[in-house]
């Protein structure tokens, strides 16, 4: 297995892109710690080179035992997914409050940086060692009424070519996957697909294609792209925004 002997961390790992990104890795051959929120992970995740762990992101000292866990379970650490995040309840500027901002800032922003400095002084030590963080396609191309999250994933997006400027010297690798919608994940259930498909006009089937290839994206597909960035493929490779998402027009 191209990844065998590594060990990886992923957060926000209980369900779709995380839940896919620690499969994948898992099915290269690395050893991994899935972390989430939900306390059902240590059921989801529970072998004895796949473990799954409860961790708040925004709590700094729990951060800093997932990562813990991973060195002292495992021996090292090689590759950080850093997926944890959330989608606020969209608001245009001028009707928002200061909550979801501050969430957006903390949990899209802050928390990332948090584990990248207690990942760090591990990951110079690992081997081919990579922090890889999970973007979106608004990054590149923001919509109205998503200030809170576009703009904390932007910072996320000059952390991660920070980083890279810092970490290239000692052969640690930081990339960013920008997913476009990801329609097998918790922020499309509940009937909000359905809804959103109507409000364009669109069946659900159509409005999951909205991409130039006119094929939906899943989150499987995404884990598949962190696994590869994970290995020899991307050896030589730092600093760069890697999108999936079917080709998204305001992108290209």
């Amino acid at each position: 297995p191209p990844l065998q002997g590594k060990v990886a961390l992923v957060t926000g790992a209980a369900s779709g892109i995380g839940k896919a990104c620690a499969e994948q890795l898992h099915a290269a051959g690395a050893a991994v710690v899935a972390t989430d929120l939900n306390p059902e992970i240590v059921n989801i995740f529970n072998e004895p080179t796949f473990i799954g762990q409860v961790c708040d992101v925004t709590d700094r000292e729990a951060l800093e035992r997932s990562v813990q866990t991973a060195v002292s379970r495992f021996g090292g650490l090689d590759i950080v997914v850093s997926n944890a995040g959330i989608f606020p309840q969209g608001q245009y500027i001028d009707q928002m409050d200061d909550r979801p901002w501050d969430m957006s800032l903390a949990l899209n922003l802050t928390q990332h940086k948090n584990l990248m400095r207690y990942a760090i002084p591990f990951l110079k030590r690992g081997i081919d060692a990579t922090f890889i963080i999970i973007g979106t396609k608004n990054i590149p191309a923001p919509g109205p009424g998503a200030s809170a999250y576009s703009v904390a994933k932007a910072g996320l997006n000059q952390l991660m070519r920070v980083a890279a400027l810092e970490l290239g010297e000692h052969k640690v690798r930081v990339n960013i996957v920008h997913p476009d919608c990801v329609f097998d994940t918790a922020i499309w259930a509940g009937g909000v697909l359905e809804a959103r498909a109507e409000k364009y006009g669109l069946t659900v089937e159509e409005y999951m294609s909205r991409n130039v290839m006119k094929i939906p994206v899943k989150s499987v597909e995404v884990g598949n792209m962190v696994a590869t960035m994970a290995g020899k493929a991307f050896i030589k490779t730092t600093g760069a925004q890697i999108t999936v998402d079917g080709g998204n027009e305001r992108v290209i």
